[in-house]
């Protein structure tokens, strides 16, 4: 999976494996059951999580969610779904609506300013800033995700490992 030319910040797969749904959970279960010391699986129902642990984690470490579907009793439809590490994307959306809110706050201001004929430079400054700052946001969550690429092969590596077993 190439993810340097993707847009989006969260990769999704899917893959259809002939087997029963109960079958592949239950060989995520017994995975989970063996104490590794770089992953770590939960299993809740028809989703299971992968994360790494240990040594290997960093602050752009991914974990992978997939959720198993049944389409035919012979036949199980997965969706995966890479993504960082719940701390760390709930600090950005954090640092996202503080940037919003700021953004929307001066744009009211802008806009009194400019009805009451005031000087616009400051508020023009603060939207300019708050701009640039979403740009920046983005594009740190790009590099995040590089960083991380690695480990999200590793992670492919492992479930394909599990399914295959």
């Amino acid at each position: 999976m190439e993810v340097d030319n993707e847009i989006r910040l969260l990769l999704r797969f899917y893959k259809d494996v002939p087997e029963k749904t109960d079958l592949l959970l239950d060989k995520f279960k017994h995975f989970a059951q063996i104490k590794d010391d770089n992953y770590h699986i939960k299993v809740s129902g028809n989703h299971v999580w992968l994360h790494i642990i240990g040594v290997q984690k960093k602050y752009y470490s991914p974990h992978l969610h997939l959720e198993l579907e049944t389409p035919t009793e012979n036949q199980t439809h997965i969706r995966g779904l890479f993504g960082p590490d719940p701390v760390l994307w709930s600090f950005f959306m954090f640092l996202h609506f503080i940037v919003a809110g700021v953004f929307l706050i001066f744009l009211g201001i802008l806009y009194s300013d400019y009805v009451l004929k005031n000087a616009l430079t400051t508020d023009s400054l603060v939207l300019t800033l708050m701009f640039i700052a979403w740009f920046l946001l983005y594009f740190i969550a790009r590099q995040i995700r590089h960083n991380g690429n690695d480990q999200m092969k590793e992670l492919e590596v492992l479930f394909e490992k599990i399914i295959a077993s």
